[in-house]
């Protein structure tokens, strides 16, 4: 059994199941990106493609779609593969969002292709964040249903429609969703785990931080209003000053992982630098962190807050659960999927910083609503998300069968 991935940047959501595949010696697994600087899994034998310009004959029709040749890349590789090599695939799995699954079963049209398809573009939802101020209105609705026609065109060409969430899915049009299979990549409960006492953690931080101290994290790609951060920053400029012993830690890039940038040549925590207003001694930004540090940042928190606009759900929320976090967490729909208010987190109204503060504030002043939704969120990671039982229903949907190793 010959069992195709493909991802052009990283593992992504294939890192856990390109290494669970590799373990079973019948299958044999190949992964194809044009990221170089991988880092290598056992059993897994990578290949690279080179980003090719587009070649326009027979493709004017298609001359505007901005990963038209991300798609082409992905085609031509695999083709000399073929032709070269005599590799043909019994099942392909690639993320669509970049295009390259796009003409793949006309290259192998007896494999299973399965498309992983993370978001269809509402431009409602950008409407609803004033994009129309930080950037053309009509170039951003014309670049999101350049994408969504190339979505479309990935939905069709596909055998096997894959989501992560149910209500990814409901963002796509009515008539596949009936055909989408809903299944999420699964978190290691194992590694993502709480610990008895945070005292040793702390220490790894270097700010001077003791058990005494109420610590309030936040962690996203970017710093963003994707993800709600200057709604969070004017949070907890409320919140610091009801708070004298709390310190907030933010980790994220500054580069925007989804959205543009503000009008100005700055990032949105330069922005909110700028505009001051909280004690910036009890503020501290990280960069991005790897998942040893992000684990470590998860352990020492008191109160962990995700926010998100109705968009795809991060990792990091089901991440900070498994770990025994105490979540505030945005009364958004993708959120609400696995959040229920003071069962296993408490919501809140995302665009309002004084009931975030005030969910916030709550949390962190009684120590045992804290404890039980800390338990309950690591109870549903353990029975809805872990990585075993996540693994063995990708297994079924590529193979048709189930095996562990």
């Amino acid at each position: 059994m010959k069992v195709l991935l493909i991802h052009p940047r990283n593992w992504g959501q294939f890192e856990y199941l390109a290494a669970f595949l590799a373990r079973n010696p019948v299958i044999q697994v190949v992964f194809l990106t044009h990221n170089a600087e991988l880092n290598r899994i056992p059993g897994v034998k990578v290949r690279l493609y080179q980003e090719a310009e587009m070649s326009r004959e027979g493709l004017e029709t298609f001359e505007k779609f901005p990963h038209l040749g991300e798609a082409q890349a992905v085609y031509q590789a695999l083709k000399i593969m073929r032709d070269h090599e005599s590799y043909y695939p019994d099942v392909i799995y690639g993320r669509s969002g970049w295009g390259g699954v796009l003409f793949l079963k006309d290259l192998f049209p007896k494999a299973k292709l399965i498309g992983y398809f993370e978001w269809f573009f509402d431009a409602s939802v950008y409407d609803a964040l004033g994009w129309r101020n930080h950037m053309d209105f009509n170039d951003y609705r014309s670049i999101l249903r350049l994408q969504n026609m190339e979505t479309l065109k990935q939905l069709d060409a596909c055998d096997v429609r894959h989501v992560p969430t149910h209500w990814q899915k409901s963002v796509f049009p009515a008539q596949y969703r009936d055909t989408m299979t809903v299944i999420h990549e699964g978190i290691d409960t194992r590694f993502y785990a709480p610990i008895s006492s945070r005292e040793a953690e702390l220490a790894k931080w270097n700010l001077g931080l003791s058990e005494k101290d109420e610590i309030v994290t936040y962690a996203s790609r970017g710093f963003e209003p994707m993800r709600c951060f200057p709604v969070f920053m004017d949070a907890i400029r409320l919140l610091l000053k009801r708070r004298p012993r709390c310190h907030v830690i933010l980790a994220g890039r500054e580069k925007p992982a989804y959205g543009p940038k503000p009008n100005r040549n700055q990032s949105w925590k330069q922005l909110e630098e700028e505009k001051g207003g909280f004690d910036a001694s009890r503020v501290h930004f990280f960069d991005w962190l790897p998942r040893e540090r992000f684990l470590s940042l998860l352990r020492i928190s008191d109160v962990h807050v995700y926010l998100t606009i109705p968009y795809v759900l991060s990792w990091s929320m089901l991440q900070a659960m498994s770990t025994g976090c105490c979540l505030v967490a945005s009364a958004s729909p993708p959120v609400e999927e696995v959040i229920e208010d003071g069962i296993n987190g408490l919501l809140t109204d995302y665009q309002s910083p004084e009931k975030i503060a005030d969910r916030i504030e709550e949390a962190l002043s009684d120590s045992s609503l804290r404890e039980r939704l800390r338990l309950a969120a690591r109870d549903v990671i353990l029975d809805r998300y872990p990585l075993e039982k996540c693994l063995q229903e990708q297994s079924y949907m590529l193979l048709g069968h189930r095996f562990s190793n």
